[in-house]
């Protein structure tokens, strides 16, 4: 059973900056080698939303439009953590943030997985809350 972790959420001014991290734990290597991974994120009263998600057998990751050339999702060393590096922070970036996945073959599917939310795996998700 996978298992996901999220850990480094927390209060930022606007325009500072804050890390992410997600640990996968639970999964096989021969069953999980090819996968989409990825971070969303709901503040209250409002539908989540994908913010970046990533296809670990190449392509470019993939931002919601809010987000681009601000945030950088990327995968730790240990290749069983995900990063989002969120950079100039605003108030409206506000919400919880959660980690998902699911196993992918194709880039494509990544993009799906950001557009319909349909991930195999979540985590608790952690808070993120940027004050003005």
């Amino acid at each position: 059973q996978v298992q996901l972790v999220e850990s480094g959420g927390g209060s930022v001014q606007a325009g500072g900056s804050l890390r992410l991290s997600c640990a996968a734990s639970g999964y096989t290597t021969t069953s999980f080698n090819r996968y989409c991974m990825g971070w969303f994120r709901q503040a209250p009263g409002k539908e989540r939303e994908g913010v970046a998600v990533f296809y670990n057998e190449g392509g470019q990751p993939y931002y919601v439009d809010s987000v681009k050339d601000r945030f950088t999702i990327s995968q730790g060393n240990a290749k069983n953590t995900l990063t989002l590096q969120m950079n100039s922070l605003k108030p409206e970036d506000t919400a919880m943030y959660y980690c998902a996945a699911k196993r992918c073959w194709t880039a494509l599917q990544a993009l799906d997985l950001m557009k319909n939310g349909e991930a195999a795996y979540w985590g608790q998700g952690t808070q993120v809350t940027v004050s003005s």
